[in-house]
């Protein structure tokens, strides 16, 4: 990926990467906007092991689980080889943005941090904060965007930004920009290859994630799974 993204900078072609979970995959069958995402996707790559599992057993495997929490390091450090630069959107907290972009700077000499940006909760339902937005990344003219203001808020906003930097790559990597802060911490890294990071996730936030993961995302994991075996 970080390679395709690479060559397509090279060319002067810009490009977004959505990286659906089961709980976008779910939406995406009753929810035409969710589905204009990922139709409108340059990349689109498995952020959720009950999706590389589904993969396998409907015998079309994918390759492994690509999560947005990764890429912002890995495309990160793909840029900084050329020169690059990057902005950062998102963080829950006004200094979260530049706090990522530092430590990116600094992980990866030869990075450029075209700029960064912290919004307060909600402003994309002001359009002229997302106005003002939109002009500030425009204006700083990275060659890529990480986009963390979740799903599917960060998708919308990134329609937005792709019209206004039609060269750029966008990335809408939800919590990422606040690990990338050290604002909040994934989950080990053996939960995440055995595909229990949502549990993680589920005792840091219970209160916001039960319904969705249980209640949801859960029972449609089962239903993807056992739907792939008979193909």
């Amino acid at each position: 990926m970080v390679a395709v993204v690479r060559r397509a900078l090279a060319r002067g072609h810009g490009g977004r990467i959505l990286t659906p979970n089961v709980d976008i995959v779910r939406r995406a069958r009753s929810c035409p906007e969710v589905q204009s995402f990922l139709e409108d996707a340059t990349l689109v790559v498995a952020d959720g092991m009950p999706l590389v599992w589904a993969s396998r057993l409907a015998r079309n495997p994918l390759p492994e689980r690509v999560t947005g929490s990764n890429l912002i390091w890995s495309l990160s450090a793909g840029l900084a080889a050329d020169a690059r630069s990057v902005f950062v959107l998102g963080g829950d907290t006004p200094d979260i943005a530049e706090r990522a972009a530092d430590r990116l700077a600094t992980e990866f000499p030869g990075l450029s941090v075209a700029g960064h940006r912290s919004p307060p909760f909600g402003f994309d339902a002001d359009p002229g904060a997302v106005d003002e937005a939109v002009t500030a990344v425009a204006e700083a003219g990275p060659d890529l965007v990480f986009v963390g203001i979740g799903f599917p808020r960060q998708e919308r906003l990134i329609g937005r930004l792709r019209a206004a930097l039609p060269a750029a790559w966008f990335l809408g990597c939800g919590m990422a920009v606040n690990f990338v802060a050290g604002h909040q911490h994934r989950a080990p890294a053996w939960m995440q290859r055995a595909g229990l990071e949502w549990a993680h996730r589920l005792t840091r936030e219970p209160r916001r994630l039960a319904r969705r993961y249980l209640r949801h995302d859960a029972p449609y994991a089962l239903k993807l799974l056992a739907t792939a075996t008979k193909r």
